[in-house]
C-alpha cells in the first residue's frame, strides 16, 4: 500500500493542476494498482462482513454484469466470451482466493485456472472448483431492488443451477449486500484521487462560466452545454450523463431547471445561471451543480438578495450533512433534515444519491426530487462509513425584487467516514461571476 501511495504522490500531487490529465498508459497502470488494492485489501473484509464465503460472477461480452464492469482490467473495454470470476474466503484461516474460470486471465490481478484442453466444458470446470472449496454460501448477483446487484442473466443462472449438485444448489444466495458494499465502499487510495476529480470538474465549470465561453445576449445555455461536452472530449475524459445548463431571471418565466426549455434560452445580464455536470476518470465519477451570475454593466458582484438566497442553500446543506450518522437510514436522515429546515423557515428539497464507481451508485439514497416522503429499499438502507455521495438538494426562495420564487440548486461530492462528513473538495459559497473583468475581480 505504501508503494501505491508513493506512486500516487509522484503522478498526481507533484505539480498537479486542475486539468493535468494522465496519459492513457499511466492511467491504466494506476487503475491496475487501484483494483489490486480493492481485490486484496477490501473485498475479503466485505465478504466476511456480509457473511458470503464464495462470490460467483458470470457475464459475457457486451452484456456485462454491472459489478464486473467495475472490475474490468484497464486494457479490457468489455468482458471476453463468457467470463466467470470466483472469489472465495475461508472463514477460519481468512485465506482469500480470486480466480477466473475463463479462457483468459482477467488482467494482471486474477489468473485463469480453466484448462480447456483438460476440461472442455467451462461449466463443469466451475462446478469442480466450487466443490473443491465447499463454501457455505454461494453469493450470486440477483436482486429485486438494486439494479447494480442484479447482473446475473437468467441463462447464466440456469447454467449454474443445473450444473451444481442438489446440495450445492441450496447454498445459492443473493449477494445483494455484498454487491452494494463493493460498489459503495471507498478506499483510502480512491479518496485521494477523488479530490483531483472534483477539482477537474470544478475547473471545467468555471471555464464554461466565464467570458471565454459566454457572451451575454448571444450565447445560449445549449451552447455552453456542448462546449462542456467538447472540453471533456478534448481532455480525453468522459461524461457519464449529458450536462444541463439553465437560467432563472427576473421575468414571467417558470422555474427553468425543470421545464425542459432552458436549452433554448439566450443568456442575458442579470441571469442566475446553473449547471449540472459530471465526469468519469480513473474508475470514479463526479456529479456537481454550481451557480453563476451574469453581471450587469457596472456591477462587481451579484445582488445582495441573490447572495442571501445562496446562504439559505448552504444552510440546508449544513442541516442535512450534520444529520449523517452511521447505521441511520437515508429515509430517517431525510425526514429529520426536512423537518429541521422547515422549522427554520426554509423550503428545502433533498435528493442525494451515492456517488463513486457509478454516478447514480448503490447504497443509501436520501430522497428523490419526486419522493420527499422517503424512498423504498435504497432509502431504508443504513448509512455506512467510507462512502461517498452527491449532496444534491435545493431550497426555494421568494425574491420580492423579482416577485417570484427561485430555486437555489446545489450539488457537491462529499464523503462520510469515521470522522464524520466532509466535502471532498469544498463547496460553493459564492457565485461564479461572469462579465467584464473589473479591478479586483476575475471571471
Amino acid at each position: 500500500m505504501r508503494k501505491i501511495l508513493i506512486l500516487f504522490t509522484v503522478l498526481f500531487v507533484s505539480n498537479f493542476y486542475a486539468q493535468d490529465i494522465l496519459p492513457l498508459k499511466e492511467r491504466a497502470s494506476f487503475i491496475n494498482k487501484l483494483q489490486k488494492d480493492r481485490f486484496n485489501n477490501l473485498l475479503p473484509d466485505l465478504m466476511d462482513k456480509t457473511d458470503i464465503d464464495m462470490w460467483v460472477l458470470i457475464t459475457r461480452e457486451y452484456n456485462e454484469d454491472p459489478i464486473i464492469k467495475t472490475m474490468l482490467p484497464p486494457t479490457w473495454l468489455n468482458a471476453r466470451r463468457t467470463t466467470i470470476l470466483v472469489f472465495s474466503l475461508d472463514k477460519k484461516t481468512k485465506e482469500f482466493d480470486a480466480v477466473a474460470i475463463a479462457r483468459y486471465a482477467f488482467g494482471d490481478n486474477i489468473p485463469s485456472i480453466w484448462n480447456k484442453e483438460e476440461e472442455p466444458n467451462q461449466w463443469e470446470a466451475l462446478k469442480e472448483y466450487i466443490i473443491s472449496k465447499n463454501p457455505n454460501k454461494i453469493g450470486i448477483n440477483t436482486s429485486s431492488y438494486e439494479s447494480l446487484a442484479d447482473g446475473l442473466s437468467k441463462y447464466h443462472y440456469d447454467q449454474l443451477y443445473n450444473v451444481l449438485p442438489s446440495n450445492y444448489r441450496k447454498k445459492l444466495v443473493s449477494a445483494e449486500d455484498l454487491s452494494i458494499a463493493w460498489i459503495e465502499t471507498r478506499t483510502d487510495l480512491e479518496m485521494t484521487i477523488f479530490t483531483q476529480l472534483v477539482e477537474i470538474s470544478s475547473s471545467i465549470i468555471r471555464e464554461a462560466f466565464s467570458t471565454k465561453v459566454i457572451t451575454p445576449g448571444i450565447t445560449t445555455t445549449d451552447d455552453v452545454v456542448w462546449w462542456m461536452r467538447e472540453k471533456v472530449l478534448d481532455l480525453g475524459l468522459d461524461t457519464w450523463f449529458h450536462p444541463s445548463v439553465d437560467v432563472q431571471r427576473e421575468d414571467n418565466s417558470d422555474l427553468y431547471a425543470f421545464d425542459g426549455l432552458s436549452k433554448f434560452d439566450i443568456i442575458q445580464p442579470g441571469d442566475l445561471i446553473h449547471c449540472d455536470f459530471g465526469i468519469t476518470y480513473l474508475t470514479l465519477n463526479t456529479d456537481t451543480q454550481e451557480l453563476g451570475y451574469i453581471l450587469k454593466p457596472g456591477e462587481v458582484n451579484a445582488p445582495d438578495y441573490l447572495i442571501n438566497a445562496l446562504k439559505e442553500g448552504n444552510r440546508v446543506q449544513d442541516i442535512f450533512t450534520n444529520n449523517f450518522k452511521q447505521g441511520v437510514t437515508g429515509n430517517e436522515i431525510l425526514k429529520k433534515s426536512l423537518a429541521q429546515g422547515k422549522a427554520e423557515g426554509l423550503r428545502p428539497s433533498i435528493y442525494t444519491h451515492p456517488l463513486g464507481t457509478y454516478g447514480h451508485s448503490a447504497g443509501t439514497t436520501l430522497g428523490m426530487w419526486d419522493s420527499q416522503g422517503g424512498v423504498p429499499f435504497s432509502g431504508d438502507y443504513p448509512l455506512q462509513f467510507n462512502t461517498s455521495y452527491a449532496i444534491e438538494l435545493n431550497t426555494t426562495v421568494y425574491l420580492p425584487e423579482w416577485k417570484k420564487d427561485i430555486r437555489i440548486m446545489l450539488e457537491v461530492p462529499g464523503f462520510f467516514g469515521e470522522d464524520g462528513f466532509r466535502y471532498i473538495k469544498g463547496r460553493q459559497t459564492e457565485y461564479i461571476l461572469i462579465g467584464p473583468k473589473q479591478e479586483g475581480l476575475t471571471d
